[in-house]
């Protein structure tokens, strides 16, 4: 596999689109807790590159792992796979 096969993806829900070119998308995940076997669902907050400025609000968005492009931004959006209604 090539490197860039190989990168992380998510999709989640952008919660934030007030910065320029950048959106602030929450991934939930459901993990079984190891002591007592409850599924517990962790949400987690990545913030993304968004060149176009496309995703908004509400909209669910596929983001995927790249170089670091400023102090928090790991990710960037690659596609946006549902329109808020």
């Amino acid at each position: 596999m090539t490197e860039r096969g190989r990168r992380k993806t998510r999709v989640g829900i952008v919660i934030s689109d007030v910065r320029d070119k950048t959106v602030t998308v929450q991934v939930v995940d459901s993990k079984t807790h190891p002591k007592y076997g409850k599924t517990v669902r962790v949400r987690k907050k990545f913030h993304a590159h968004d060149e176009q400025n496309d995703a908004h609000v509400g909209d669910t968005v596929r983001i995927v792992e790249t170089r670091p492009l400023s102090k928090t931004k790991r990710w960037r959006v690659s596609e946006v796979v549902e329109r808020a209604r």
